[in-house]
């Protein structure tokens, strides 16, 4: 009972967190000398509501929480093509998905519609969850190596820090009442955390998973707990809209490095560099003053006779995105009136290239109905998407009756409803 309301007391604080229009920021990085600067911001969530935590998988793909009809689950971002696709589709909610070191598989908190709150692991090809540990409530975390996690549990009214060994399954606490950003220090064996301990100023401090020797490191910037590594010996963090960074032995205080506010950023709450140091995100609450003066520029677009703008195509695409996500749902759901409602009455169903399967809604209705009544397992994932103007390009992956199938799935969307579906197998 105690999990249940603890919890519980977790979902609160993300559910009250999530309604700050959150965004993720890419940003290009140089660092000569002792000089960091970060430019070509791009807004790669582009999302209404809760876009947070982000995390480099490898130097093309970026993970991080975003909501979706609205319920969190792990976005992947593609910078080759500038595409998002889903990782999974639970009931649950996740958050801070990271990749698993030497693995193809992603981890990330999930927090069920039951007050469940546990870490699991997700499979990089078809989604499949499982629990990494039972017995603890995780609420952030980092990976020491494969089998060594280093997180944040939840006990009483504390976040607690412990050392798990997926190997053995013993875990062991080394602090209490620590903060929610952890982070592997490169070229170390040690990881950085963020202690509470003494409320009148946050620290960070190194732990070594293998010794359980906790070392200071440095102070926070004051009330700030999200930082991350530049390299083994400079600090990036954040408040409101100004990023600073500290050099340890070199620098007294925390310099100021860039003032973001030109990219309507207010607040930042996270960051995470990548492997090369060449890469920078940075989560953070976006101005409305900003929006607006957006919708204020495209307004004035549309009066000059350009009705075509990108702001109206990223508009029109999430809400074709939309539309094929909910249908994706209502077909793992086998329910057949949400799927069918969204299909126009002229629908028609192609085999690639251009084979006529089915035509007309009602002739869809009744092969689809046959088909949710038969199999009793099935489930859609989507491995990849694409998303372009008013057309959908989905890699899925389909369990049916024990086999698992690959197909590629071309939607595409007029006046709010699907009115063709290319398949390829």
């Amino acid at each position: 009972m105690k999990v249940l309301i603890t919890s519980l007391c977790l979902l609160i604080t993300i559910s009250l967190y999530s309604q700050s229009n959150t965004e993720i920021f890419l940003y290009d990085l140089e660092v000569k000398a002792s000089k960091i600067t970060i430019k070509n911001a791009k807004n790669i969530s582009n999302n209404e509501g809760y876009d947070n935590q982000p995390s480099f998988l490898n130097d093309r793909y970026i993970l991080f929480a975003s909501t979706r009809n609205g319920q969190t689950d792990i976005a992947k971002y593609d910078t080759r093509y500038d595409s998002k696709s889903w990782l999974n589709s639970t009931e649950g909610g996740e958050y801070t998905p990271l990749k698993i070191p030497n693995k193809n598989d992603i981890s990330a908190v999930r927090l069920d519609p039951d007050g469940k709150q546990r870490l699991y692991r997700y499979n990089g090809s078809n989604g499949e969850s499982s629990e990494l540990i039972q017995d603890l409530v995780v609420a952030y975390y980092t990976w020491f190596d494969e089998n060594t996690v280093v997180s944040a549990v939840i006990e009483e009214e504390n976040l607690n820090l412990y050392v798990t060994n997926l190997s053995d399954g013993k875990s062991q606490k080394y602090a209490t009442n620590v903060g929610r950003s952890f982070h592997k220090i490169p070229n170390s064996n040690l990881v950085s955390f963020i202690s509470k301990e003494n409320d009148s100023q946050w620290q960070i401090k190194s732990l070594n998973p293998s010794t359980g020797a906790i070392k200071l490191i440095a102070n926070t910037i004051n009330g700030v707990e999200d930082i991350c590594w530049l390299d083994n010996k400079t600090l990036v963090s954040g408040k409101d809209n100004i990023l600073y960074k500290l050099r340890l032995q070199r620098d007294n205080n925390w310099k100021q490095i860039a003032d973001l506010k030109p990219d309507g950023i207010t607040k930042i709450t996270r960051i995470s560099i990548n492997s090369e140091a060449n890469k920078i995100l940075i989560a953070a609450d976006v101005s409305l003053l900003n929006e607006s003066s957006e919708a204020t520029e495209n307004t004035s677009e549309e009066n000059s006779g350009n009705s075509n703008t990108d702001s109206e195509n990223t508009v029109n695409e999430a809400s074709v995105e939309a539309i094929i996500q909910r249908n994706l749902e209502a077909y793992n759901a086998r329910d057949i009136e949400a799927f069918m409602n969204d299909y126009a009455d002229d629908v028609k169903l192609y085999q690639y290239p251009n084979t006529l399967q089915t035509e007309g809604k009602e002739a869809m209705r009744k092969s689809y109905s046959n088909w949710f009544n038969q199999v009793k397992d099935l489930k859609a994932i989507v491995k990849k998407r694409i998303v372009f103007e008013n057309k959908v390009i989905d890699e899925e992956q389909v369990t049916a009756n024990g086999q698992i199938l690959n197909a590629v799935a071309i939607y595409e969307v007029e006046n709010g409803k699907i009115v063709k579906v290319t398949f390829m197998q």
